[in-house]
């Protein structure tokens, strides 16, 4: 089990923007396991992004976890080809930044296409829940966080939560 180190705001490397994905082999692979890993480890995150944890491919691992099983997808490359008009807005988080929910308006319904880890090209549609997930793990490929859509007050917020909870646990695993 490998569990890799999750970037957090206030870090640059958050803003890049990710390289496609051109080999599916083993260490691909092995970079989808460390995401879910990763991720399971967090015990409450349902979406992952690469470059949450320094990989700057498109790589996203997402589970819902509903009705209590798991069920993982993992995306490889990508891409929301078309967005309902009809929107809805729904409190998000980020495994990036600890602590903090805002609301955030996004499309209802999408239709995406991807790769799965073999290199088949796969299309679908996804409403509600996962479709958030998508769209917000997509814009961490493009450099692009769930507070990029808040005032300036708001973002400012997040930032000094991040930065404060980020304190706070520095403390309390030196006090281990």
């Amino acid at each position: 089990m490998s569990v890799l180190k999750i970037i957090t705001i206030p870090d640059s490397r958050l803003k890049n923007k990710s390289l496609d994905v051109d080999k599916y082999d083993k260490e691909l692979k092995q970079k989808i396991k460390d995401l879910y890993d990763t991720l399971y480890f967090s015990e409450n995150g349902i979406g992952l992004a690469a470059p949450q944890v320094g990989i700057f491919e498109r790589i996203v691992v997402i589970d819902l976890k509903e009705d209590s099983k798991s069920k993982p997808l993992t995306l490889i490359n990508p891409k929301i080809i078309n967005k309902s008009n009809e929107k809805f807005i729904n409190q998000e988080g980020c495994l990036s930044i600890p602590g903090y929910y805002a609301d955030v308006e996004r499309s209802m319904e999408i239709e995406y296409e991807w790769f799965d880890e073999n290199g088949n090209k796969q299309t679908a549609i996804a409403q509600g829940l996962l479709s958030i997930c998508i769209q917000h793990e997509v814009d961490h490929l493009n450099g692009v966080l769930f507070i990029d859509y808040l005032s300036g007050l708001k973002k400012k917020m997040a930032l000094d939560k991040v930065l404060k909870f980020n304190k706070k646990n520095k403390t309390s695993k030196n006090d281990d």
